[in-house]
């Protein structure tokens, strides 16, 4: 059947990808650098986390007390609560909070630490719970964790 609508549907569908390219240019001039001291210093080529349009991109936070700046030696809890916050204070930094984490990406050096990190996670995360991947990984020295986050507003 021949449609006739005078090439509305093609004028519409141009204007919705005009709509999208500005947008996404708009956003590509709002690639931020996010800092703070109150989370360890990035300690090679890349940035605590960079805020690109309305998501903020957390590089993955290992337990290291930004103080000190020395490893939270202990347990898996230990770690887990200063891996979490670190990464609130990166949020702080960019004038958001863990409910703002919509995508988490959990590493563990021992996967049989998943069910005791999980109870400190699920006080970070209390309602609406961001998505989560959780995968074992060969993690350096006494570090037993890792998370990276996307947040967004």
């Amino acid at each position: 059947m021949k449609r006739s609508d005078g090439g509305g549907v093609a004028r519409l569908s141009l204007l919705i990808l005009l709509g999208l390219f500005e947008a996404m240019t708009a956003a590509a001039a709002e690639r931020d650098v996010i800092q703070t001291p109150h989370a360890p210093a990035a300690q090679g080529p890349y940035s605590q986390a960079i805020r690109y349009g309305d998501l903020l991109f957390i590089a993955g936070q290992i337990p290291v007390d930004p103080q000190t700046k020395q490893s939270v030696k202990g347990t898996i809890e230990d770690q887990t609560r200063r891996v979490l916050d670190n990464i609130k204070a990166i949020l702080a930094a960019n004038d958001m909070t863990m409910a703002n984490v919509v995508s988490t990406t959990v590493y563990l050096k021992d996967f049989a630490d998943f069910p005791r990190m999980n109870v400190i996670y699920a006080d970070y995360f209390v309602s609406a719970p961001p998505a989560r991947v959780t995968v074992p990984s060969p993690l350096p020295g006494d570090m037993l964790i890792e998370v990276s986050a996307i947040a967004g507003r």
